[in-house]
């Protein structure tokens, strides 16, 4: 496992035959990418959305979130034909182009987003459940953390038995998860009123520059959380058949699912005006094709996001064992992360993951937007390991890495510095509350950082990676100030 893959090979060298059969094809990778994508966010987008915007600016958000998702996109898949050697995705792309402190940060940030999403997905997930059974009512009960714990666990299981076979039942998923989108925007196509579409289009009191900035910055968190996943195969690139099938996979999986969630929000809002879009109740798109269809509607979406969320779910453990496993390999997280069981599942850092999920459940006790909150701080906490991924794109096509002579590398290079501009935008874009509280979860993380460092006989940080903790420290620091003055709310 993570075998180093040939460039163009249709295997890998020095894989068993038995180990290459259970290496993963295009079709596990696009599934991958597409499962990890479309989660439970896709059911509640529209609400997500039209809680901060109206039409106008959605669209806007849109494009903007088009062009900069698709180059990000086109980044990832360039780095995997640059750069076959690296393994790792978004962590490995920071430590190759900026260092181990900025690949172990990548990787960290990368984690913390992944299983905190998870925590999302099980908000969601009994919201939807709560529809047939009253019991898990809201998704945030004490039967829903019961009921949510034991999906943990199962998931946890499943995949202790091998990443291969739990990739087999993501492809499952995946396909079972876009009927019922699919029924949706095919059915809302007949009920699609143009006024509801345009009424408040601008906001209130029509079109301003600052409200429609606004709103638009609004938007950006929603869109990014619902395109987390992107780089769901370049993750696993060490475990895919072939190297070239990662790039395909990311691209294939992107636009399809764009167009999805384009689809998704200009049909809701033919729907309903945005007011009643952003009040509907969890999951969004149940309550509006009820509002439509009746109450089979509503089943319909439910029992959909039902298994969609699992998928997700599973899918996005994948990944969360996945990035502490091959960091540490690599040497930037402590040895522990990179021990196997004979299934070749990450053993160590699936228990490590799924432990905290179970921690975080809890706080269904003590929240009433969990849900809101989780994907909030998880689009947050990805926004470094995308960032530096683009940034490496940039170092890469200007450096010619990877590029026969002759080669031109104009258009990567204009990729990666749409795909930078994009990734800058998020930051400023989430907000200083949600940078703040990532870095309380930045910050323990250099103690993690120091003892891999001390485990490969290097006894103390540069100076630069001294001064980088200091200031994740500070910032830690400022953002407990914060919360206990109440400025920042984290329930």
């Amino acid at each position: 496992m993570s075998t180093k893959l040939e460039h163009d090979s249709g295997g890998s060298a020095g894989v068993h035959p038995d180990k290459q059969d259970k290496r993963l094809g295009l079709g596990a990778l696009t599934a991958l990418v597409v499962g990890s994508m479309i989660g439970g966010g896709a059911f509640n987008l529209a609400a997500d959305l039209a809680q901060g915007a109206n039409a106008g600016a959605i669209l806007i958000g849109w494009v903007i979130t088009g062009i900069g998702i698709i180059a990000l996109g086109l980044s990832f898949q360039n780095l995997t034909m640059r750069r076959p050697d690296l393994d790792g995705g978004v962590y490995s792309y920071a430590r190759a182009g900026f260092g181990s402190f900025v690949g172990f940060n990548s990787a960290w940030g990368y984690w913390l987003s992944a299983w905190l999403g998870n925590v999302a997905y099980a908000t969601l997930l009994f919201s939807s459940v709560g529809y047939f059974f009253p019991i898990f009512e809201g998704g945030q009960n004490i039967a829903s953390i019961i009921g949510a714990s034991i999906m943990l666990w199962l998931v946890h299981t499943l995949i202790l038995r091998g990443v291969h076979e739990a990739s087999m039942i993501n492809i499952v998923t995946t396909i079972a998860k876009l009927v019922p989108i699919f029924a949706f925007i095919t059915i809302t196509l007949f009920f699609f009123n143009l006024e509801n579409f345009t009424f408040d289009f601008w906001g209130q009191g029509g079109f301003s520059w600052g409200s429609v900035r606004d709103q638009v910055v609004s938007t950006m968190l929603v869109t990014l959380w619902v395109f987390i996943g992107v780089e769901g195969a370049v993750v696993l690139s060490g475990r895919a058949r072939k190297r070239s099938d990662v790039g395909k996979a990311t691209v294939i999986g992107l636009l399809g699912t764009l167009v999805i969630y384009l689809l998704i929000s200009i049909m809701s809002l033919g729907l309903m005006t945005p007011e009643n879009v952003a009040n509907a109740s969890q999951p969004a798109m149940a309550y509006l094709l009820e509002s439509a269809v009746g109450p089979w509607g509503a089943m319909l979406i439910n029992g959909g996001l039902v298994i969609s969320v699992l998928g997700a779910w599973l899918g996005w453990t994948l990944l969360a064992a996945e990035i502490p496993f091959v960091a540490a390999k690599d040497g930037v997280f402590p040895k522990w992360f990179t021990k196997e069981n004979q299934n070749q599942a990450p053993v160590n850092a699936l228990w490590l993951t799924n432990g905290l999920i179970q921690l975080f459940l809890f706080t269904f006790l003590i929240s009433d937007a969990a849900y809101n909150f989780a994907f909030s701080l998880a689009s947050s906490a990805i926004l470094i390991p995308y960032v530096f991924s683009a940034f490496y794109q940039v170092k890469v096509a200007k450096n010619g890495i990877g590029y026969s002579s002759g080669e031109r590398k104009t258009r990567d290079l204009a990729i990666g510095l749409v795909a930078s501009v994009y990734g800058l935008w998020l930051i400023y874009a989430a907000g200083i509350d949600y940078l703040l509280l990532t870095t309380l979860l930045y910050a323990p993380g250099t103690l993690l950082y120091m003892k891999a460092q001390r485990e490969n006989g290097i006894k103390s940080l540069t100076k630069t990676e001294w001064m980088v903790a200091g200031v994740l420290t500070a910032l830690a620091i400022f953002a407990v100030v914060r919360i206990l003055s109440g400025n920042i709310s984290v329930i």
